[in-house]
């Protein structure tokens, strides 16, 4: 008995252990072959067929970036291959800073290139104060754009062609909205995806991968309240913070960690305003959070 031809496609979904790819011009649902293998939305990977519509992934081709968080031993992939990663907040509900610098923070120790997109912004007044909260993050990111689901969203177009990027951030935020906006017709193939994959209808409940153009593609990402950051080695978080770039090196000890160690020369620059307190709050929300996986290992 001959073995089954090999394919390599795209994966444009994942949802548990539940995929779809993209190969010979049709969508596969799919399952990974044995419980060991990992699968991102945005994976090439090698499958075989085992019906008319269904497929076994063998494996996974080597990734150039892959975007995840990790809490205590477990890992939540949220996509691989990206160009870009674009972190969408809103007045409403309440932006939690916290969890936009964790974004950033993995964005930079995946080396992908950073969106802020500030949505909502039909909400006048609390957009507003929203965007004068945010704007010292310019500089920390690629582009920022302000934009609205409903009507004001062509900045993005010019950001968003020939790249694959992958919407993150808080649920309730308008990631699904901008997608449905950017692309018509997609809601309806949102239903399609869920239902492959038996899934929730109404909410984002794994990662779905959209066409734009033939060049240009859209990772929607299930909306977080948390993100996990315990890949990242504690010794090099400080150099995931661009703004403390200007200073790492200036302080008395070599192996400071700008907590409470003297003549800090990171402490300083937060007394000077040259840091933001809300980015050096973070660092060592994350600090401690590491150093509390560390001691429990």
């Amino acid at each position: 008995m001959s073995k089954p031809d090999i394919m390599t496609g795209l994966v444009t979904a994942s949802s548990g252990h539940q995929y779809l790819v993209e190969a010979e011009h049709q969508s596969w649902q799919c399952v990974g072959r044995g419980k060991r293998l990992v699968v991102a939305c945005g994976d090439i990977v090698t499958l075989t067929q085992s019906s008319q519509t269904q497929a076994v992934i063998e494996r996974v081709l080597p990734r150039r970036n892959l975007l995840y968080r990790s809490v205590a031993h477990r890992s939540k992939l949220i996509a691989a291959n990206v160009d870009q990663v674009m972190i969408v907040v809103a007045p409403e509900p309440a932006c939690h800073e916290l969890l936009l610098n964790r974004c950033l923070v993995a964005a930079n120790a995946a080396g992908i290139a950073t969106i802020l997109c500030l949505n909502k912004n039909d909400l006048s007044s609390p957009f507003t104060q929203l965007q004068q909260k945010l704007s010292p993050y310019k500089p920390l990111v690629n582009h920022l754009a302000a934009v609205s689901a409903h009507g004001d969203f062509a900045a993005l177009h010019p950001l968003l062609e020939n790249k694959i990027t992958v919407l993150v951030g808080q649920s309730g935020m308008g990631k699904s909205s901008l997608i449905n906006a950017l692309i018509p017709g997609c809601n309806n193939r949102i239903g399609e995806i869920s239902h492959a994959l038996d899934s929730g209808r109404h909410t984002t409940t794994g990662a779905h991968l959209h066409h734009m153009d033939a060049n240009s593609h859209l990772i929607d990402s299930p909306g977080m309240q948390v993100f996990g950051l315990n890949h990242i080695n504690s010794q090099q978080l400080d150099g995931l913070f661009p703004d403390f770039a200007p200073y790492l090196g200036q302080c008395r000890f070599s192996n400071c960690r700008h907590h409470h160690e003297p003549d800090c020369a990171v402490r300083n620059a937060l007394k000077e305003n040259k840091i933001l307190s809300s980015r050096y709050n973070a660092y060592l929300d994350i600090l401690h959070e590491l150093d509390k996986h560390s001691a429990h290992r």
